[in-house]
């Protein structure tokens, strides 16, 4: 049996986070190259430090003058990220930081793995495992720490961004540590918080009096306690952040961008990449069918796994687990989520909808447990498979 009382930690981190600006550049280059055309393909890398930024990878379009024209529009996409993250310091700025492209066009021996004469037959861009994940801990079917780590980030970067906390800076990390009882979560043990801030004369307590309310705001009522530890800037001055304090790097928070360890992860990032990658489209896929099946009332907490060779469409492997939760044996689950979907590269996205410029908002606070958007964003968040779900069980 699983345990039932325990403490469970995660960690966030900011838009301006020098991964996290790493993750945003690349994915605002595959958002206009599907702009463009929705069938591109874009594996687009960024490397970010002290004054610097340099992208690197593969694109790919059907007309090379179209695509000669993008690869001009490269530094300005890149620019007007980091101004919109708020960099505008000595040594990164977005007016002044040199940037270097780098981009190819793709390469022809992998192009034609995914490029099948027959459609339907479309190949998988790579192999690889990828593990999809829901749980009844909030009400958006996230794990809950890692839930309330993005949502206290998100509501600093919106104060920062709103004029209402003008010495916030970018840069900054959170971590909550989630105490259970009987299974569920039901306070904080303890709050670590790290944020950049304007004036090196401001200290941890200073830093603690900005943060402290809008922690308050966003956790549930009565999590926070007189036992709850605080550790708000615990190394103290912290003006020197971004790029400029630390390299950064796509696709270094897979973790972040997930579940916050509270599930498996199959090992391979998103940023940057386009769906025809299942790295990307196929743990959106697994996200999108644990989290119908539990939305469904089949289990209250569920992993899926997924796995893919390169060049072959169809999935490898379909696993299920409901860690003793399900209301059927996981392997009726396991097939019906095979009838429900069609799991082949192609099928995910056009199920989902994924050749369409909606990425670069993923980049910063978790690719899962966001709300679907009316131009399709977050797609995969929706839980429309319900009802076949449970006619499929039955």
């Amino acid at each position: 049996m699983s345990r039932q009382n325990y403490i469970f930690t995660s960690e966030s981190v900011s838009e301006g986070h020098p991964d996290k600006v790493c993750d945003r550049i690349s994915d605002a280059v595959l958002d206009a190259f599907l702009t463009q055309e929705p069938e591109a393909r874009v594996a687009a890398e960024t490397f970010a430090t002290t004054n610097r930024v340099v992208i690197g990878g593969e694109v790919g379009l059907s007309d090379q003058a179209v695509l000669a024209d993008y690869m001009g529009r490269i530094e300005d996409i890149a620019r007007d990220c980091i101004r919109d993250i708020g960099y505008e310091q000595d040594k990164f700025h977005w007016q002044t930081c040199e940037v270097t492209n780098l981009l190819h066009e793709q390469s022809a021996h992998i192009a034609q793995g995914v490029n099948g004469s027959d459609i339907k037959e479309e190949g998988a861009g790579d192999q690889g495992i990828m593990f999809g994940f829901a749980t009844r801990e909030t009400p958006e079917l996230m794990p809950a720490p890692i839930h309330y780590a993005h949502a206290i980030l998100r509501r600093l970067a919106q104060a920062r961004k709103d004029g209402s906390e003008p010495t916030l800076r970018p840069d900054a990390k959170s971590q909550l540590s989630v105490r259970y009882e009987d299974g569920k979560p039901v306070g904080v043990s303890s709050i670590v918080l790290s944020t950049q801030h304007a004036d090196s004369t401001q200290t941890s307590a200073d830093i603690r009096d900005i943060v402290e309310p809008y922690i308050r705001e966003v956790l549930p009522e009565g999590w926070i306690t007189p036992q709850t530890e605080w550790w708000v800037n615990p190394t103290g001055t912290f003006v020197i952040g971004g790029p400029d304090g630390d390299a950064g790097l796509t696709g270094r928070k897979i973790i972040v961008d997930t579940y916050g360890g509270a599930a498996p992860h199959g090992g391979g990032a998103f940023s940057g990449k386009d769906p025809t990658k299942v790295d990307r489209s196929a743990a959106y896929a697994a996200r999108y069918l644990a989290k119908n099946v539990v939305a469904s009332g089949l289990a209250e907490k569920c992993t899926i796994q997924l796995s893919y060779a390169i060049g072959v469409s169809k999935p490898l492997s379909i696993y299920c687990d409901t860690f003793g939760t399900g209301q059927v044996p996981d392997a009726v689950i396991e097939k019906a989520v095979a009838q429900t979907m069609d799991l082949t590269p192609r099928g995910i996205r056009q199920h989902l909808q994924l050749n369409r410029p909606i990425y670069a908002r993923t980049a910063a606070y978790g690719h899962f447990g966001r709300a679907p958007e009316a131009d399709g964003g977050f797609s995969w968040e929706k839980t429309d498979l319900v009802a076949a779900l449970k006619n499929a069980v039955t």
